[in-house]
């Protein structure tokens, strides 16, 4: 039988290890030097080991089974059908369309795709019962995987409207929805709204699942997965932690109403942290948070652009996108592993700080009335600033660094003559219910400085 080499060495203790640290520390303070908080007041050690151990989570993370997703806007239908299976082709596994009105023919939009083998998302910027049961009809006649991205809620958060005037009538539709359709998952919960705007990620998992918890008060006979939208920032480890913490608590709350399904995660890189600088360092943002996404367990992955805060829609920067995906899932074996993250000390630890915190936020929301009545007051608007805020202070100061914007800037690089689109907050002042959740990205204000010297 073959020796144990560990038996030859003695087991060392958190207290020796962190006595041996504050020896080769020369004399500076071991908590100064080496342990720093993060936006969610969350301390983080140097090391991390079994005593860190303390709650293990049961939690199904499966890294081999998340979907390549393309995103695509139908414009024109025969060339968004052109592009769609050309991105099939090219190792798309699966499809999100936004789909800008009602006059879409849908059946015609899905005829030629091989919807038994890819699953399929559909964005809508209305609201209508009759679109909805063509697609349900379409998904069962084919045995497609369809789910529709169906948020007034969000769409009140970021528009600062409902669909409809009324917002009763906005939960009739779902209960309608839920009642006459069979084989599509419809509601959905924009979670990136949250971070883009600048929320902290205990923020994010709260408002996200207390968003949730306004759809299991209103409609009861919610039978299918609820699909979350979440955007994946740069904190490596932390986001791991915060897809894993998603499923944990959403299982917690949805079992409170019967519903035994897990929820249905599609994730994207966040614009905040993008710049169109040295845009190319904008690759290396999204392959870490492609794979922090991988890691927390998401089950599609729509990976964004280097290139999509200043070029409209083109093939190059579509297919470097989708390539980061395939090198992480096909070359660098990301797909071979289930449940990577569990044994982590430190991921578990952070799974449990942001569970609790998180948890703790979310009840205070609920005690005081629940999130559409903070969002009609400007409560979760308020509280999303202040974090932004902080955020935005850190990076104005230099705390918080973006390569070849804050740090190490190209001054030769020129961008006025190259952007097609309007990379910045666009102010169009109307009248609406309440005041809107505004994305805005850390490096817009300097970026804008550099252009008009340019």
């Amino acid at each position: 039988m073959a020796k144990n080499l560990f038996d030859d060495f003695s087991p060392v203790s958190a207290k020796l290890w962190k006595q041996k640290i504050q020896f080769e520390l020369n004399g500076a303070d071991y908590n100064e030097t080496l342990i720093w908080n993060s936006p969610e007041d969350i301390k983080v050690k140097p090391f991390y080991d079994k005593e860190d151990f303390t709650k293990k989570h049961h939690i199904s993370t499966q890294a081999s089974q998340f979907k390549i997703c393309q995103n695509i806007f139908v414009f024109d239908l025969d060339k968004s059908i052109e592009k769609a299976l050309d991105t099939i082709n090219r190792g798309a596994e699966s499809i999100r369309f936004t789909i800008p009105n009602e006059d879409t023919n849908i059946a015609k939009l899905l005829e030629k795709l091989p919807l038994k083998e890819i699953s399929i998302y559909f964005h809508f910027q209305f609201l209508s019962i009759d679109f909805v049961k063509k697609i349900d009809a379409i998904a069962k006649e084919k045995e497609a995987t369809i789910y529709c991205l169906i948020d007034p809620i969000g769409q009140l958060a970021k528009d600062g409207n409902w669909y409809t005037t009324k917002e009763k009538n906005n939960f009739d539709t779902l209960n309608t929805l839920s009642a006459v359709t069979s084989s599509l998952s419809f509601i959905s919960i924009n979670s990136g709204l949250y971070q883009n705007a600048g929320a902290n990620i205990v923020q994010q998992i709260a408002y996200s699942l207390a968003h949730a918890n306004e759809y299991f008060n209103r409609i009861p006979d919610i039978n299918k997965p609820i699909i979350f939208q979440i955007s994946v920032g740069s904190n490596y480890f932390f986001e791991i932690a915060k897809l894993r913490v998603f499923r944990i608590l959403f299982k917690k709350i949805a079992q409170e109403y019967g519903h035994n399904l897990d929820c249905h995660i599609i994730a994207t890189p966040t614009k905040r942290n993008k710049t169109i600088y040295d845009y190319n360092v904008n690759m290396l943002r999204t392959t870490t948070e492609c794979m922090s996404a991988i890691l927390g367990g998401a089950d599609a992955i729509s990976n964004l652009p280097y290139d999509a805060l200043y070029h409209k829609d083109n093939e190059f920067g579509d297919r470097i996108a989708r390539n980061q995906l395939l090198i992480l899932k096909n070359e660098s074996y990301f797909d071979k592993v289930d449940n990577p993250a569990d044994g982590s000390y430190y991921i578990e630890s952070l799974t449990n700080q942001l569970a609790e915190k998180a948890l703790a936020l979310f009840k205070d929301i609920e005690a005081k009335g629940g999130f559409l009545k903070h969002l009609n007051e400007g409560i979760i608007k308020r509280k999303i600033q202040e974090s932004a805020d902080l955020e935005q202070n850190l990076f104005d100061s230099g705390k918080e660094t973006l390569l070849g914007t804050n740090k190490y800037p190209n001054k030769e690089d020129k961008m006025k003559h190259d952007l097609e689109l309007f990379p910045f907050v666009k102010i169009k002042p109307r009248k609406t219910l309440i005041t809107p959740i505004i994305e805005k990205r850390l490096a817009e204000k300097m970026e804008q400085e550099r252009l008009s010297n340019e």
